[in-house]
């Protein structure tokens, strides 16, 4: 798959293409309709599907200081876009001038003298241009100016998580801000992730027998509530099952709130300075403060059972 930085990435000898368009963070299962259907047209019609996204997030830009937690970095929707069967992911740098742009000029800019497209698939609450004044109506009759079709996809409705509302990111952000890690995960297909470097902490984990890694996370990341969860950690190529721990480690009056992973039943592990990914599975229970480390270390025994046995049970 191709990745572009801006409008002057695209090679010059670009033909015709089947767009869509949207910040598309998480890349959720609503998303992951209307890219689906953009590539299913690219095949019928024998060309590319390019996905456009934005950085920064246009609402940083429109109101500075908005900017909402990200459920995934720009480098993993890419990869899920690509598994998705996208052919060229053109990242466009949301400035302040590019956010003045009327609907007509985005849609010559981008879509007719760059990417030249023969089709746009987009979902129904899709607006673009200066102001967001353009939706898919204008989109569409601007398409019968400059020849391209437009199609519209319904995002689906989800079963329990948010109570049947539309897939959406902004319900799964705030699904994963309350801790629910498992209606997050209906919404995305997949368990939530966050991702960073590994860095050296109070290593109280290690001195208690309970060894974990100290994730550094990406700025703006969306971080689950404060807790233990059960999940995964990936590094080295590997998946672990671990028992994560958000929070501000309570019992030792800590202020910083961190994401520390245990991999569970693993021994030895060196991580320091490799970037890792780690998935959150289930909750186990919510961040508290014990009286005594003894306290402490039979809960952390009794998270990491649990958080084992929701992994064992979720494989099965």
């Amino acid at each position: 798959m191709q990745r572009w930085r801006g409008l002057e990435d695209i090679p010059q000898d670009w033909g015709r293409s089947v767009v869509t368009i949207g910040s598309y963070d998480g890349v959720h299962r609503g998303h992951q309709l209307i890219i689906g259907r953009a590539v299913a047209r690219a095949r019928e019609l024998g060309v590319p599907a390019v996905v456009v996204t934005f950085d920064p997030h246009p609402s940083e830009v429109v109101r500075p200081g908005s900017h909402p937690p990200l459920l995934a970095p720009h480098h993993r929707r890419a990869e899920l876009m690509a598994e998705l069967g996208v052919d060229a992911v053109l990242i466009l740098p949301f400035t302040t001038e590019f956010s003045k742009l009327s609907p007509a000029d985005f849609v010559v800019k981008v879509l007719v003298d760059k990417l030249h497209a023969r089709a746009v698939v987009e979902g129904p609450n899709f607006r673009f241009g200066h102001r967001a004044a353009g939706n898919v109506e204008v989109l569409a009759e601007l398409g019968r100016t400059y020849d391209y079709d437009v199609e519209v996809v319904d995002l689906y409705v989800s079963g329990t998580a948010g109570g049947g509302q539309p897939f959406s990111s902004t319900l799964t952000r705030r699904l994963i801000a309350e801790g629910d890690v498992a209606g997050a995960h209906e919404i995305l297909g997949r368990p939530h992730r966050v991702e960073g470097v590994v860095v050296r902490g109070a290593q109280r984990g290690r001195e208690l027998g309970f060894p974990t890694a100290n994730v550094e996370t990406l700025p703006h990341t969306a971080i689950p509530a404060d807790g233990v969860y059960a999940g995964w950690l990936h590094a080295d190529g590997e998946a672990m099952p671990a028992a994560i721990s958000v929070g501000t480690n309570p019992t030792f009056d800590g202020t910083e709130r961190t994401v520390e992973a245990y991999a569970i039943d693993r021994v030895g592990l060196d991580l320091y300075g490799l970037h890792v990914a780690v998935d959150f599975l289930a909750f186990v229970r919510g961040q508290a403060k014990f009286d005594s480390i003894d306290q402490l270390l039979v809960a952390m025994a009794d998270d990491v059972k649990k958080s084992r046995d929701l992994i064992e049970s979720a494989q099965s």
